[in-house]
């Protein structure tokens, strides 16, 4: 998209004050000079004072940061989903897995000579006029086993044209797992204190300091193959499409900065509740929604011919992808639902008509709610000085 240069406005409006003359008195220039008084009540308002400008002056268009919108790809069945993010000078682009459990952006360097590696995009530093090496040494380790690790560096990143310096992972080593993963690397979004190094800033903090975002958010449209046949998801970085939900965002706290982590009050079935509460984080890197044991049976128990089995975890007839009922979960007062429809997620593919089901347990005192809960509910990350999760059900 196009993106209008961020003006420097030191000259035009550091400050807008109320003068009012005290005295004339001539001025050794034959003139008159009048003195000034500091409005003692006045608050600055950047984007106020652009506003003015803007309207005084229409040709300057000046903008007080911008958005920029990521289309995605849903890799079947709504396994996961990326989008293209453009590195360096001239761009290189990759495609990243954007993941809100996770803070670290990487992705294979050309020095990784991995099988994994070779079977993705992998970064030219040296191609890249803006790069500026780092040096420090980078690791991470994912929840499924996976590990990469490599470098540090600098470069421009550009999400939907919006643009910052960001410190990235490059990776000289990944484990096989990534090898059949249709995207590159990830771009996380979580909050800085659990980047992989210390002191390095995230995309929003970058994104955020440097005025560029029109707001201080990421927004999620994670559409599933049931309802929109994996066709229209985004990530809009600086902006919230209103068309995407319906009624009204509930924004819900963020109770410690890490992950989004936040406090699921209730679960429930077809409204009645299950008795069951945890902290929780909203993961867009998660596929599934993975919960507590007790929370796991009492949710099975409502739905006819579930089974936990002990080599495949919890499974749903696949039947059950017709039903109408539905599972909710209680988040800053207000439910919010996923149809059981949504849990018959995969075929077991043993003839039993059974499906691995689309909640899972294993996860006691921090629920995670992935992708299942995501693409029935848009989710707004707010990065102010209170964090937040916007949410509200998807305008089907």
């Amino acid at each position: 998209m196009r993106i209008t240069a961020l003006v420097t406005l030191a000259a035009a409006v550091l400050a807008f004050t109320d003068a009012s003359p005290i005295a004339r008195r001539p001025h050794p220039s034959g003139g008159h000079s009048v003195p000034l008084t500091r409005n003692a009540s006045y608050k600055h308002n950047t984007r106020a004072q652009i506003a003015k400008l803007n309207k005084r002056y229409p040709s300057l268009q000046i903008l007080a940061g911008s958005t920029g919108q990521v289309p995605l790809t849903d890799v079947s069945p709504d396994l996961e989903y990326y989008g293209t993010v453009a590195v360096g000078t001239p761009a290189q682009n990759f495609k990243l897995d954007f993941d809100t459990g996770s803070s670290d952006i990487w992705f294979p360097s050309s020095t990784c000579t991995t099988t994994a590696c070779k079977a993705h995009t992998r970064f030219n530093s040296a191609k890249s006029t803006s790069y500026q090496a780092d040096g420090r040494k980078w690791n991470i380790a994912y929840g499924d086993g996976s590990t990469a690790s490599g470098i540090l560096g600098s470069d421009l990143v550009s999400v939907g044209g919006i643009s910052v310096r960001q410190t990235i992972g490059l990776a000289t080593k990944e484990s096989s797992q990534f090898g059949s993963s249709p995207e590159d690397g990830l771009f996380g979004l979580g909050f800085d204190t659990i980047e992989s190094v210390s002191g390095v800033k995230t995309f929003l903090d970058n994104a955020i300091s440097a005025g560029v975002l029109a707001q201080p958010v990421v927004s999620v449209f994670l559409p599933s193959e049931r309802l929109f046949n994996g066709q229209g998801g985004e990530y809009l970085f600086g902006g919230i499409d209103s068309t995407k939900y319906t009624g009204s965002l509930t924004y819900v706290p963020v109770t410690t900065k890490g992950y989004w982590q936040i406090l699921v009050q209730d679960a429930s079935y077809n409204g009645a509740s299950l008795g069951q509460t945890s902290q929780g984080i909203v993961d867009t890197g998660t596929t599934l929604i993975i919960v507590g044991d007790a929370a796991a049976a009492a949710i099975h128990k409502k739905i006819p011919g579930s089974v936990n089995d002990p080599n495949n975890g919890w499974l749903v007839p696949c039947s059950a992808s017709s039903s109408t009922a539905k599972i909710g979960f209680k988040l800053g007062g207000v439910t919010f639902n996923v149809p059981v429809a949504d849990l018959a997620y995969e075929d077991l593919g043993d003839g039993s008509g059974n499906c691995f089901s689309g909640v899972q347990g294993g996860q006691d005192g921090l629920w995670i709610l992935g992708d299942v809960f995501i693409k029935n509910n848009y989710c707004v990350f707010s990065q102010t000085s209170t964090p937040s999760i916007g949410i509200a059900p998807l305008a089907v």
